[in-house]
Order: C-alpha cells, then structure tokens, then sequence
C-alpha cells in the first residue's frame, strides 16, 4: 500500500487528486497539505493533515518520515494570472517549492508528480497540434517557472534517479472548486454563470481557442502516469495530454443546447488575452498515449451536460445559489 504526501492538497487540483487518492488508498495512506486551512473542511478532517508552507523543506521533511511516505503530489504553486501581478512571489513560490519537494524525494527515494502546463509554451510554439518536443520560449512569468520546473525534474531524475514524473495540462474545468487566478477559468465560471443569471461576460475574445480539460480525466492522468511502468516512459516529465480544444463562442453554443436562451459578452482582460494568445490552439499527445496509455474520458458535449447537471444539482440544494 503507498503512503502519499500531497503539497497544496485543498486547491482546484489538489482537493481532487486528494479525494480520489484517499478511495483508492484509505483516508490514513493519504497526508495532506496546505498553506491554508479555511477550505474544504471535509478533506481537512477525513485523514491527516497539516498546514504547511510547500517551501519549509524541514517540516516537510517530519511529514514524510513519521508518515512513512514513498510518493509525493506537488501541487502548489500560484497560477497564470495572478502570478502576472507579482511576478517575484510566483517565482518563489512555484520554483522554491519544486527545489524543496525534490530535495525531499531525492533525500527519501520518493516518487514525485509535478504537473506542469499548457502555459510553458510560447507565441514560437507551433499553434495547433503543439508537439511533445517543440519550441518552449513563454511570455509569462508562470510559464518561465513551468519549463524551468520540467527541466529540473528532469536534471533530478538523471542525475539523481529520483522517480520524477509529470504532464502538461490544458485548462482544467471542475465542478467541485472555484478557479484559482488562471486565464482559463472563464470557462469554468461560464457555467455558474449560465445557470445563475443565463448570461456571461467573458474576459478573453469569442473566438481564442485554448485547450481544456475536464477534472476527472486532469486527476486520472495523474494517478494513471504514477502508476505506469517507469520503463516505459521515455519522456517521464512533462507529457502533453490532451482532451478538447474550444472558444468561448463554442463552449456558449453548447451550453444554449442546454439553456437555450444563454447569452454571452466580452470585456477583454489584456493580460489575460495576452496569456491566451501565447499559448497553443491545441496540443498533440501521441507520447503520453504510447508510454502510458493515456486516454480522455470526456468531450465538450459531454462535459457540458455533466457540469450543468452537477452544479444545478448543488444550487437546488443549497437554495439557488453556488457560491
């Protein structure tokens, strides 16, 4: 049975990685972390956890010998957009926290999963069916610390044999958690939106296509690259992984399949847009179908109709209103 530590356990990512984690390996195999702990008071009290800077090596260093732990989720880090307003703190963050939970894994002989993201590509990346291996110059703070985060791993993994592994993911889309200062979550807050008010206004442009991903299949890649046969991932860091590319006009005509009489606007966030606009229209995810077999489980269509059906689901219960 693993013993995992996860480091940024009660984000958008992390709360469900960690709820999936703890039903496949009991709540007491499964410590979590975080820097907060005024969320998601279910995961807080259904097993181990600790409030935790991802950048105090030492402690993190006590959790992982008195709870015997041999694999490590590191999932903290500050996101796209609101690193873009303090660029020093995101570099601290993001990259200070990778170097802390690598020194632990190699210390320990720990496993590690790192995501990193559509974001470590830039405006010289080739648009549409980004490569594996391609170009990575990004504009953005969060991309600089996304491929120097990737070339660590794998400095980690070749000069140390440290088990690192990790995949690029897309914009993810949850109905669980609200977005954490990305520039893809207009396309998780369209939907509370469309339920609550039928009508949007979106902050980046109709027709910029991004690549997304819904949660279940962002959590399944994680766990399923975790548990691949290590000798047969070439690339081992950084996969691309694929699930479906849209625009905001797209995902609005399917929400209308649904709530006929939705509608949407815009108010251009520069920043936001300028992220958007570096970033690829859709990624090429060959490597990671081969090396582990990963596979997407959900579509636009489908997504659609799941996230309309569990938040409607929530906002009768709680009396009309999500949040």
């Amino acid at each position: 049975m693993k013993n995992i530590l996860i480091i940024g356990s009660l984000g958008q990512l992390g709360s469900e990685i960690a709820t999936r984690l703890r039903q496949l390996y009991g709540d007491s195999h499964v410590v979590l972390t975080d820097i907060r702990n005024d969320v998601n008071t279910d995961l807080i009290q259904g097993g181990p956890f600790h409030v935790v800077d991802c950048r105090d090596g030492e402690r993190l260093s006590e959790l992982v010998s008195r709870y015997k732990i041999d694999t490590i989720y590191h999932l903290a880090a500050i996101l796209s957009a609101t690193a873009e307003k303090n660029p020093l703190k995101a570099w601290d963050v993001n990259m200070n926290g990778l170097m802390t939970a690598l020194e632990i894994a190699r210390e320990h002989h720990c496993a590690l999963f790192t995501p990193s993201s559509i974001g470590a590509f830039g405006p010289t990346t080739p648009k549409k069916f980004t490569p594996q291996d391609t170009v990575q110059r990004p504009t953005s703070i969060y991309g600089v610390t996304k491929v120097a985060g990737e070339l660590l791993c794998d400095y980690y993994h070749h000069k140390y044999d440290v088990d690192t592994r990790g995949v690029r993911y897309p914009g993810i889309i949850s109905n669980m958690t609200p977005p954490g200062g990305g520039t893809t979550d207009y396309a998780v807050e369209i939907y509370y939106a469309a339920l609550e008010s039928h009508h949007y206004e979106c902050f980046l442009q109709g027709d910029t296509y991004l690549d997304m991903m819904y949660m279940p299949d962002a959590v399944n890649a994680a766990i399923q690259i975790m548990e691949a046969d290590p000798r047969m991932l070439r690339h081992r860091n950084a996969f691309n992984v694929a699930a479906m590319s849209f625009s905001p006009e797209e995902q609005a005509a399917y929400i209308r399949t649904h709530i006929p009489d939705f509608t949407i606007s815009y108010r251009i966030d520069p920043v936001k847009q300028a992220i958007a606009d570096s970033w690829p229209d859709s990624l090429e995810d060959y490597a990671a179908r081969v090396e582990w077999g990963w596979k997407p489980s959900y579509d636009l269509a489908s997504m659609t109709a799941d996230m309309l059906k569990t938040i409607g689901q929530r906002m009768q219960k709680q009396g009309g209103t999500t949040r």
